[in-house]
């Protein structure tokens, strides 16, 4: 098997991953094994973050969406489950949107879903 001396590719990729370490306390941005540890350890928080963020904003726009609703006379399980009944189909990314910006649509949404809710016999 022929020998391979990896020098430039070995240098490039180090330096590759330098940069990415810059800024980073102490010896995690000088020395290559304490950066590496410390770049992979960020991409793995970079990763749980990118999905707690769809965790958090979620919970957001049914905070948003519940105080909405309660302040049109439903919580917001009645008002998900009338705006089922009434076929309207609108995420909860734009029914929260709704409720902060623009009220009156909001109101007149809430007000579908009550009658959805008291025409179906599951209610």
């Amino acid at each position: 098997m022929p020998r391979v001396k990896r020098g430039t590719v070995r240098r490039a990729k180090r330096q590759r991953l330098l940069k990415r370490a810059k800024g980073y306390y102490a010896t995690k941005s000088k020395l290559y094994r304490a950066a590496k540890e410390a770049v992979d350890k960020a991409l793995n928080y970079a990763y749980v973050g990118r999905r707690l963020k769809k965790r958090d904003f979620r919970r957001i726009w049914v905070v948003r969406i519940n105080a909405a609703a309660r302040a049109n006379g439903l919580t917001y399980g009645q008002l998900i489950s009338g705006l089922r009944a009434a076929g309207v189909d609108v995420d909860r990314r734009n029914l929260a949107d709704l409720a902060v910006n623009h009220p009156e649509a909001f109101s007149a949404l809430a007000a579908r879903a009550r009658e959805a809710r008291t025409a179906s016999p599951a209610a």
